[in-house]
């Protein structure tokens, strides 16, 4: 067992509007993702299974034909390999779950994010 405590958590300045907090287990990563209003997150996809769940603002997630705005206290669950991007419409703060773990978080292989 381990109880984790997100104030202790570094936070990981990724762009001027990005800012991320990452726990990573054998299985998953949770992540508290700060998106500023304006923030874009470029289309992208990946192999993990992705739960976001909206704890405050919206966030319009854009999938090809279709778009969703998520709004504080809604989730939505991404398959995957489905390409996606995300703009914050206004100031948010979503925690994501991804199973397997973000293996290209940890590697620092994201580059899609750091712009």
């Amino acid at each position: 067992m381990q109880v984790l405590d997100w104030n202790a958590i570094p936070k990981e300045q990724l762009s001027a509007r990005l800012t991320r907090q990452a726990i990573h287990t054998e299985r998953m990563t949770v992540a508290r993702i700060f998106l500023a209003a304006g923030c874009v997150v470029p289309e992208h996809s990946h192999h993990n299974e992705q739960v976001s769940t909206i704890e405050s603002g919206r966030l319009k997630f854009i999938f090809p034909g279709e778009e969703h705005i998520v709004g504080a206290g809604q989730t939505i669950c991404i398959p995957p390999h489905v390409p996606h991007s995300a703009e914050a419409l206004e100031d948010c703060m979503a925690v994501d779950l991804f199973t397997p773990p973000r293996e290209d978080w940890i590697r620092g292989d994201d580059a899609y994010l750091r712009k």
